[in-house]
């Protein structure tokens, strides 16, 4: 029996879809499509970058944290959870009520990084804070390493956390839309709503998504660089336009392109001294049609170096 045809939250969120009475996380928020965003990316430590936001400010954080697993200098850490708790207590601070915040990880590196696997992470916070586990999302990739002592990985996993119950949700904004013929036949199915048939299908929390490959056109250099896809997933879900994103662990600068793309202002930094070359990579890949229908200008109203950071102003209107 499917447990959730005798939840009471699952049937009044049926019967709100049917009478198009929308959550209580959704009323009262703007999500039109601001004219400008603000995006600052920046050289600087994780927590010195959260030191500096106020207290229920951010509606989306993506974090993507070292893995502990010796990649680089910036990979290495003694006591990993102790050092991740300072983020994730300010993370869990600086979040609204309608936040969200996606971890991305592996459970596969519990040899290498000791108490630094995501599993970790989703063990402190389900101890130490009050944020609901909404999903785990596994990140499903056709493409990787081959092995001979266990299966060939070919997944990852993110987690989505939420600040509370009022967190923002739009499946809306990411359904996949059904072929043809099975949107006929699921018209002719009683039991389906024909306004849901049309929108197009929950994606599930398996998403099948390529990992960049070496001469991706995406690539910008950074060794664990995240498709852009991926990232605008998550976007458009669990953020709406005009809101702030934040993502302390940027890497590669794809959550400020996808940002900047998609209508949400951004606060981004790493310390990786070649994060604002990765940035100015990206920008210069943005598309016209990624972009409403207009090239974006940028008004930079800082030099780029490595000791303060950038503001650059997006315009949606050439």
């Amino acid at each position: 029996m499917n447990r959730s045809h005798r939840n009471s939250g699952y049937k009044a969120m049926n019967a709100m879809n049917k009478t198009g009475i929308a959550h209580s996380s959704l009323r009262d928020l703007d999500t039109s499509m601001p004219a400008v965003t603000h995006h600052i990316i920046e050289n600087i430590d994780c927590c010195d970058l959260l030191a500096k936001l106020p207290d229920d400010s951010v509606q989306l954080i993506v974090c993507d944290p070292p893995y502990n697993i010796m990649l680089a200098d910036w990979d290495k850490h003694e006591n990993y959870i102790e050092w991740a708790s300072v983020w994730l207590s300010e993370a869990e601070r600086v979040l609204k009520k309608t936040g969200n915040i996606v971890i991305f990880g592996g459970l596969q590196y519990q040899g290498e990084a000791g108490s630094g696997d995501l599993l970790s992470l989703i063990h402190f916070l389900r101890h130490t804070s009050k944020m609901l586990l909404v999903n785990l999302i596994v990140w499903n990739y056709p493409n990787g390493m081959s092995a001979r002592r266990f299966f060939a990985n070919r997944h990852e996993e993110i987690a989505w956390f939420a600040k509370s119950k009022k967190y923002y949700f739009d499946l809306d904004s990411v359904r996949e839309p059904y072929d043809e013929e099975t949107r006929r036949l699921y018209k002719k199915d009683k039991r389906l709503n024909p306004a849901s048939v049309d929108k197009g299908r929950n994606p599930s929390n398996v998403w099948r998504m390529q990992r960049l490959n070496g001469n991706s056109k995406e690539r910008v250099g950074h060794p664990t660089q995240k498709p852009r896809k991926v990232i605008q997933r998550l976007v458009r879900s669990l953020s709406y336009p005009g809101s702030v994103l934040v993502d302390f662990f940027a890497g590669s600068g794809i959550t400020t392109r996808v940002a900047i793309e998609e209508g949400r202002h951004s606060i981004c930094g790493d310390n990786d001294k070649s994060f604002l070359d990765y940035v100015s990579q990206h920008i210069s890949k943005i598309e016209p049609p990624d972009l409403f229908s207009s090239i974006p200008h940028f008004k930079v109203y800082d030099d780029i170096d490595t000791q303060h950071p950038v503001f650059l102003e997006c315009d949606s209107n050439e």
